[in-house]
């Protein structure tokens, strides 16, 4: 029987086959290794390297006393011995000689800690890789810890413990407490009822360090930091009478006052409190000390350290500036001569021809990609130091607009090539360690006509601000027309834009009130 469609009847099935051509890009392997290498800044591209030479057997690091140069193929390699390090699965019997030799030459134990055969032989890097720092624990274990050490009865450990679960990395509750209350069906101990959480938050708040942990917002995170300084059961230091007047000043503010401050309007809150503006503007000042974050204390780490790709030096004779690549981290590397060797060798078996092919040919793309990296790079910068003279002569203010398309069309290539080079690179330059990709950027023209970049106009809006009346500070309309004055037009959103990108508040929140006797 036919199937039957109940809307349209009878239906029937049919099956045909059909020629036709189509074009589709793939890209090769190789090209894809060259823009990841491309894209990669330097610190990585190291890593990458590292990685390479312990997991690629014919690639090799050139010894600076081999001198020899890098090559990126295995036609007619010269023999000689590899440089000593453990040979792999795949390789003759001969080598399999060495690789025993070599591993008898090691002592067992340098494989797990450092030892000291003698004053001049030592196993280094197990010797950094114990001098190198722990890692740092995240902040909710930490607060565990700290919690599994409380002395409380039950529940109160136990709903302690489930809300010390709900503190986030800023270190302030995630959630409301009725909401936590709601998730404490699988709890340890519980459920726990709203009434419970809200009795155990406070031995959570006093228990728990830093002082501000476990809030539940920034206002009640400011009390909590503002009392500890005066709890000498929390470890606080003796305080002078001013600051102590400042700090319980602080903490009447935060308590009764919090959206005045936010919005400083300083006047309001010494009108309602009875406060001068004298004690008001030391108390804002005593809150400047706080964090908003204290959770924060606990988790940052050290700041990434950034590694400049380039550097750029001036040259008074020539008058000119001249980029250099800074890869010294990076080893000169070449094909291993005695395994390409092996690998033309009518001796060497099939299995162990198809794995040094492998390991030769992944060794040539990287080496390949990373010149092409590169040359790439040193072609991007040398444009954007014709383009940028003005900025790196005379600063910030002078830097212009320049689009990736234009230095694409001048190097002849395709605009994610230079977006790839430029991904992530720092440049160190005379004016300080620079992002690459700040240079290109867009703009707009003066009134005579000149071409001025967005960060050229940040700057100027910088300038404006700095230089401003804090008593009367300057409006959004007001900053607009000062710019216009400068010869930059542009709309008044646009600096409301600028101005909140650059973390700068608006004018009420700048202006600083007099504290005359009239205030």
């Amino acid at each position: 029987m036919k199937p039957v469609c109940p809307y349209y009847g009878r239906v029937r099935f049919e099956t045909s086959q059909k020629l036709r051509t189509s074009q589709s890009l793939r890209l090769a392997p190789r090209m894809i290794q060259s823009m990841e290498v491309l894209q990669m800044p330097l610190a990585q591209l190291q890593e990458r390297v590292e990685q390479e030479l312990e997991r690629n057997v014919a690639l090799e690091q050139i010894e600076p006393d081999a001198g020899s140069t890098p090559v990126t193929s295995s036609e007619d390699p010269p023999e000689e011995e590899p440089v000593g390090r453990p040979l792999k699965v795949g390789e003759s019997g001969e080598d399999f000689e060495r690789a025993r030799a070599f591993e008898r030459e090691m002592d067992e134990s340098s494989w797990h800690r450092p030892t000291r055969r003698n004053d001049h032989d030592r196993n280094t890097k197990m010797e950094m890789l114990d001098g190198a720092p722990a890692r740092r624990q995240r902040l909710s274990e930490q607060l565990r810890r700290q919690w599994d050490l409380a002395d409380l009865p039950e529940p109160g450990l136990s709903a302690g413990k489930w809300l010390v679960d709900f503190i986030d990395d800023d270190g302030l509750l995630s959630s409301e407490v009725a909401a936590i209350a709601q998730q404490s069906d699988a709890a340890e101990g519980g459920p726990f009822t709203e009434a419970q959480l809200l009795a155990a938050l406070p031995e959570v708040q006093l228990y728990l360090e830093p002082a501000g942990v476990g809030a539940r917002g920034i206002q009640e995170s400011l009390v909590l930091q503002l009392e500890a300084k005066l709890d000498p059961d929390r470890g606080a230091e003796a305080v002078s009478n001013e600051d102590r007047a400042a700090i319980l000043d602080a903490t009447e503010i935060v308590r009764n006052h919090y959206e005045d401050l936010l919005e400083n309007r300083l006047p309001r809150i010494a009108q309602k409190s009875g406060f001068t503006l004298e004690r008001v503007d030391a108390a804002r000042e005593r809150l400047r000390r706080l964090t908003t974050s204290p959770g924060r204390d606990l988790v940052d780490g050290d700041p990434e350290r950034i590694i400049p790709d380039v550097m750029i030096e001036y040259h008074a004779e020539d008058d000119r500036y001249v980029a250099a690549l800074w890869d010294g981290g990076i080893p000169p590397l070449r094909v291993s001569p005695v395994y390409s060797a092996m690998a033309d060798r009518d001796g060497t078996d099939a299995a162990t021809r198809t794995f040094l092919q492998e390991g030769i040919r992944s060794a040539t793309w990287l080496i390949d990609a990373i010149t092409q990296r590169r040359n790439t790079l040193l072609r991007v910068v040398e444009v954007v130091l014709v383009r940028q003279r003005e900025w790196f002569d005379q600063g910030p203010g002078h830097l212009r607009p320049l689009p990736m398309t234009e230095v694409a069309d001048v190097l002849g290539v395709h605009v994610a090539t230079v977006s790839r080079a430029v991904s992530g690179k720092w440049m160190q330059t005379p004016r300080g360690i620079v992002e690459l990709r700040k240079f290109f950027t867009g703009g707009t023209e003066t009134e005579d006509g000149q071409s001025v970049s967005w960060e050229s106009v940040r700057t100027m809006l910088q300038e404006e601000v700095d230089a401003e009346d804090k008593a009367q500070p300057l409006s959004d309309e007001a900053l607009t027309a000062r710019l216009k004055n400068r010869g930059i037009t542009i709309a008044r959103r646009t600096v409301v834009k600028y101005r909140e990108q650059m973390g700068i508040p608006p004018a009420r929140r700048r202006r600083k009130h007099s504290r005359g006797p009239s205030a």
